[in-house]
């Protein structure tokens, strides 16, 4: 193995080490309450705790809002299947899903062009 060839390989382990420890570490740091879109959709309401779940009490957008259609997939609400504390482990699973899908399409851009032909000249 060439020395540029080791370099390279350590880049990208200390790359996907960085990305992981950001991705599972600061994922425990971030707010849990309400981001500025879900505050400014609650103004006017009151948020009441029901044996059935959470209601809205008052007059406010949020009451017009309908569950996502995505609400019960396994990564919703940045945990995995709903569960609290696992925000980390969410994150480091949509780093790596975001790493399978893009480097699967850049090496088959990479592939495809690789068998193109090319202007020769200039």
């Amino acid at each position: 193995m060439t020395e540029a060839t080791q370099r390279r390989w350590w880049f990208w382990i200390g790359f996907a080490v960085v990305t992981l420890l950001i991705a599972g570490g600061v994922s425990y740091l971030a707010s849990s309450s309400p981001d500025g879109l879900d505050s400014a959709t609650l103004q006017g309401c009151e948020v009441v705790e029901t044996a059935a779940g959470e209601e809205l009490h008052g007059d406010c957008i949020a009451q017009h809002a309908e569950e996502h259609s995505l609400a019960g997939s396994p990564l919703a609400d940045y945990a995995l299947g709903g569960q609290d504390g696992t925000g980390g482990l969410a994150g480091i699973a949509g780093v790596l899903v975001t790493v399978l899908v893009a480097g699967g399409l850049f090496w088959f851009i990479a592939r495809s062009r690789g068998k193109a032909p090319t202007k020769s000249g200039n």
